[in-house]
């Protein structure tokens, strides 16, 4: 889950804490606001950690080269062609 994954859990669970009034049997929907603006809090500090190891910098240790690894293959050199 991405950043903008987290605050939206945030804000939908400040909106059924904050923001309404429903009445549903056998749920109470201000714990569950609470619970979600929780696991977005949680969701935003986990994501903001790991971005943050992400920016170390590395050179390269050494230069990269391309080598071609097979001989080239015109279909006349191997003797499929003549």
């Amino acid at each position: 889950m991405g950043l903008g994954g987290c605050i939206i859990l945030i804000a939908v669970g400040a909106i059924l804490t904050f923001a309404t009034d429903w009445d549903m049997q056998g749920v109470n929907l201000d714990l569950v606001g609470v619970i979600l603006m929780i696991v977005g809090l949680i969701g935003v500090t986990t994501f903001s950690s790991i971005a943050r190891r992400r920016r170390v910098v590395v050179p390269p240790s050494r230069p990269v080269v391309e080598e071609e690894r097979h001989p080239r293959r015109d279909g006349y050199s191997d003797g499929y062609g003549v």
